[in-house]
C-alpha cells in the first residue's frame, strides 16, 4: 500500500481536483483506492456521489487512531445522473471510498494542539486492517492551511504531492511555505517519523515562457530544498473539463480526451510501475469477457 498526501500551505491551487481525479484513475486502473478528505472544508467529500454514507468519518479516526469499516463512506460511480454518454463503470476489479470530513473548523486542531502523538494519530490509523487489509492507495486531500491536521497528514504520506499555479505570487508562497514545513516537522526523525519526498505539480498552466520559468524557478531550489522537492515533468494545463467532470461527479478522464492524456501522464510519472498502461487498454468487460476499449467523450 502506498500513501500520497496533497499538500500546500496555499488554498485554492487545486488539491482536491487533483486527490478526487487522481484517484479516480487509480481506480479505473483496477486499484483499491481510499480517499480521505482532511480539509475541515469538505471539498472532496462532496466531489463525487456518496452512495452510502459511514456513521463516523475523519473525527474518529483521528480521535480514535483507528480507521474501521464503520469510518469508510462508499461511493457511487456513474452517479445516478450518468446519461450513458461516457464510460459506464470502474474497472471492475477498482474500489474508490471515502472518507470525510466531518469536524467543523478548528475542533480538530484543538483537540490535537496538547497531544503528544498528535503528528502520528493518522498515520497509525492508516495502518489499521480496514485500509492496510484492503486498498492499495490512499489519497489524503488537506487545508490549504498550517495546522496540526495538516502535519498528521504529511506524516502520514510515503510521497506528498503539491499542485503550484504557474503565477510568481503562487511560487514564492510555495518556496516559503514548504521551507517552513520541513522546518518544522524534519525534527519529527527523532522520534521515528519520517517527512517523505515532496512532488510538486505545475497546475492550471498555459503553454508560455512564464510556465517554463516558474518550473526552473523551483528547480534551481533544489539544495534549498534539502532534496526533498522534485518537480513533475508533466504540465496541468488548465482547462474547462476540469470544472464539468466536477459539476458531473466524475472523474475527468471519463469526459475529456486532453484532459485524460494528462492524467495518464502524470499517473505514470507518479506509479511508474503503470507508464505507457491506459484505462482503455485494461477496458472494461463486454458480455463475453473480452477487454474493449471505453469511449471517451470527444473520441
Amino acid at each position: 500500500m502506498i500513501t500520497f498526501t496533497v499538500v500546500s500551505t496555499k488554498g485554492g491551487v487545486g488539491k482536491t481536483t487533483f486527490a478526487a481525479n487522481f484517484g479516480g484513475l487509480l481506480a479505473d486502473f483496477g486499484m483499491r483506492v481510499l480517499l480521505i478528505d482532511a480539509d475541515v472544508q469538505p471539498s472532496l467529500s462532496r466531489y463525487y456521489y456518496v452512495d452510502k454514507r459511514a456513521p463516523f468519518g475523519l473525527t474518529e479516526i483521528m480521535q480514535k487512531g483507528v480507521i474501521t469499516p464503520e469510518c469508510i463512506s462508499t461511493l457511487k460511480l456513474p452517479p445516478p445522473q450518468f446519461d450513458g454518454k461516457v464510460r459506464p463503470a470502474l474497472h471492475s476489479d477498482g474500489r474508490l471510498d471515502l472518507v470525510v470530513s466531518d469536524a467543523p473548523e478548528g475542533t480538530l486542531q484543538h483537540w490535537l494542539q496538547p497531544r503528544v502523538d498528535r503528528g502520528a494519530r493518522l498515520k497509525m490509523a492508516i495502518r489499521t486492517p480496514a485500509v492496510a487489509d484492503s486498498y492499495d492507495v490512499v489519497i489524503i486531500d488537506t487545508q490549504g492551511a498550517v495546522g496540526h491536521l495538516q502535519d498528521a497528514a504529511v506524516l502520514a504520506a510515503d510521497i506528498l504531492i503539491s499542485p503550484v499555479s504557474p503565477d510568481t505570487l503562487t511560487v514564492r508562497e510555495f518556496s516559503t511555505g514548504t521551507l517552513e514545513l520541513l522546518d518544522r516537522l524534519e525534527p519529527s526523525s527523532h522520534i521515528g517519523m519520517t517527512l517523505p519526498p515532496m512532488k510538486a505539480v505545475l497546475y492550471r498552466t498555459e503553454h508560455t515562457a512564464d510556465s517554463r520559468a516558474i518550473a526552473k524557478l523551483i528547480r534551481d531550489q533544489f539544495i534549498k530544498f534539502r532534496g526533498r522537492v522534485t518537480v513533475l515533468d508533466i504540465n496541468v494545463p488548465a482547462a474547462v473539463a476540469y470544472k464539468k467532470a466536477a459539476t458531473a461527479q466524475m472523474p475527468v478522464h471519463w469526459i475529456d480526451t486532453k484532459a485524460s492524456d494528462t492524467m495518464h501522464r502524470l499517473c505514470w510519472e507518479l506509479m511508474p510501475q503503470l507508464d505507457g498502461i491506459r484505462t482503455v487498454d485494461v477496458g472494461n468487460e463486454d458480455s463475453q469477457g473480452e477487454s474493449v476499449p471505453a469511449p471517451l467523450a470527444g473520441d
